[in-house]
């Protein structure tokens, strides 16, 4: 081959490991894709909820499910409300076919185990969704007597403004000294940078004032 001539032209002056990529990219494009896609393409994503009435178990036995039909438990939330027990769960699998295993699967725990089961394959974009917008995280806390209509009015108001919640927690206790019923909440939420801070307390003020309760909003951080 001729010093200068079009046998390395691409890969003059370069390293072994950066000649072996052009040569890759370059000789075997169609091979190179398959490699850079080979994640997205493999895995199968679901999304799985579960109640029941709480016991020593359930977590068991819908991960035995999971791991029968060779699924990988990526993110979780488990939570205990009164005698209750609910599961959310995302989970990943490469097994083709899967389906009909995994179908099979959980209605055998609704009749043995006494459980409520709804699963839903989804995307990879919506197992890994990016940010649309930056946002900063708060939270908000708020107490007062017990009356309907606080969750639905704050909610509102967050949903009318395109704040997303992230997590939240209610609690019904009674007052140490008189034990009138007392409402406890808190609220993670998204919001969004186009969304003014001191709008959105002046009007999380004025609705606190409609309710009659106590409500604080603050930063928890600032996100990427």
């Amino acid at each position: 081959m001729k010093k200068g001539g079009r046998g390395d032209a691409g890969t003059r002056g370069r390293s072994d490991a950066e000649i072996w990529s052009w040569v890759v990219h370059r000789v075997f494009p169609s091979r190179s894709h398959r490699v850079n896609s080979l994640e997205g393409t493999m895995k199968t994503y679901f999304i799985l909820s579960a109640i029941g009435k709480d016991r020593p178990g359930i977590v068991a036995d819908v991960s035995e499910v999971i791991y029968e039909c060779g699924g990988n438990i990526e993110d979780s939330s488990m939570s205990l409300l009164r005698n209750h027990f609910t599961l959310l769960l995302l989970f990943s699998t490469e097994r083709e076919e899967v389906n009909q295993k995994l179908s099979s699967g959980l209605k055998r725990l609704e009749w043995e185990k006494n459980l409520t089961v709804f699963y839903s394959p989804i995307t990879l974009e919506e197992a890994h969704p990016k940010a649309k917008e930056q946002t900063d995280r708060f939270k908000i806390t708020t107490s007062g007597v017990d009356h309907a209509g606080i969750v639905f009015k704050v909610c509102r108001l967050l949903a009318d403004r395109g704040i997303n919640i992230v997590d939240m927690g209610t609690r019904r206790v009674l007052s140490a000294e008189s034990g009138t019923p007392l409402f406890e909440m808190d609220i993670d939420i998204q919001v969004p940078r186009s969304i003014s801070e001191q709008g959105l307390r002046e009007d999380l003020h004025h609705l606190a004032n409609a309710l009659m309760i106590d409500l604080v909003l603050k930063r928890i951080s600032f996100s990427a």
